[in-house]
């Protein structure tokens, strides 16, 4: 059975960001109890490289914004299906489902499930 990951990267303003935190601890909870094998979010800290496209460029993160870097892994392609969607059907996340109550703009967040090839 292949891993499998789902990635996010997001820009969000510094001042959001302890509003962020405890958005992503509940949210933590929430995706281990049904069934997450790992929930990982990380802040950007060294983000600007010269020669290459960094994580602030890739997000378009203005001058007074850091880069959330994050992912979940699952069993299967099928067992994230199955996770995100009992993860989805649960109240305590409900209020974090809509856009405005985000403490980011949902537009600029990207996002992609990724079969994992290599791991260590």
């Amino acid at each position: 059975m292949k891993k499998y990951v789902d990635g996010f990267v997001i820009p969000i303003a510094w001042n959001k960001l302890d509003e962020y935190r405890k958005m992503a601890e509940l949210a933590c909870s929430v995706w281990k109890e049904h069934g997450a094998l790992d929930y990982v979010e990380c802040v950007g800290d060294d983000l600007d490289h010269p020669g290459m496209v960094s994580f602030r460029q890739l997000a378009q993160a203005s001058a007074d914004e850091t880069v959330i870097f994050a992912w979940i892994t699952f069993e299967s392609r099928v067992h994230r299906d199955q996770v995100n969607q009992a993860v989805f059907a649960d109240p305590r996340l409900t209020c974090m489902m809509h856009a405005d109550a985000q403490p980011f703009d949902c537009k600029r967040m990207a996002y992609g499930g990724f079969g994992i090839i290599v791991t260590g």
